[in-house]
């Protein structure tokens, strides 16, 4: 279920269907990635994709790894048996967050009032584990202007407030 916020004008926000999200570990990624059939990237923020499969680079070891919901067993069984071979961790963050989908002409304005990040200099494609207000949230960025802000859901009504009250000023400024 999407869930919008109907603004005319500068931008909007909606929340995405749930997804299957997996934080992984691993000081092979050349092999997980082959037992996920996705090429988990070597830079920091570097992003690919496999199909409906992402693997976000978060840190020198560390990867988030989403896919639709409906192919959480699928993987699953993938991260088992690469296990049962390789030294790693992985663990399903799923229920855990939430992520919102912002776009419009004036996102990037929406995204400064809480983030400290010059965000126009990130790659289409990329993303980055930063802060909106004090809370951390992933960041990516879709196209030119969308983006996909994904949030703990303990976090999200507080963000989400936020993102309102930042889109509404926004609105009433043009």
């Amino acid at each position: 279920m999407t869930v919008t916020t109907a603004v005319s004008g500068p931008a909007t926000i909606a929340e995405l269907p749930p997804a299957t999200r997996i934080s992984l570990r691993t000081a092979d990624p050349a092999a997980a990635g082959a037992g996920l059939g996705l090429d988990l990237p070597a830079g920091i923020g570097a992003r690919t994709a496999a199909g409906l499969r992402t693997a976000l680079c978060l840190g020198p070891d560390e990867w988030l790894v989403e896919a639709p919901e409906a192919e959480a067993a699928e993987l699953a069984a993938s991260l088992a048996a690469l296990a049962a071979r390789l030294p790693l961790s992985a663990v399903d963050i799923s229920d855990r967050e939430i992520t919102f989908a912002l776009e419009g002409p004036a996102v990037l304005d929406l995204l400064a009032t809480g983030c400290p990040r010059d965000l126009a200099k990130l790659a289409v494609g990329s993303g980055a584990r930063t802060l909106f207000d004090t809370v951390q949230v992933v960041l990516t960025r879709e196209a030119g202007d969308r983006f996909h802000l994904t949030v703990w859901r303990s976090f999200a009504p507080h963000l989400r407030a936020l993102l309102d009250s930042a889109l509404r000023e926004l609105a009433a400024g043009l």
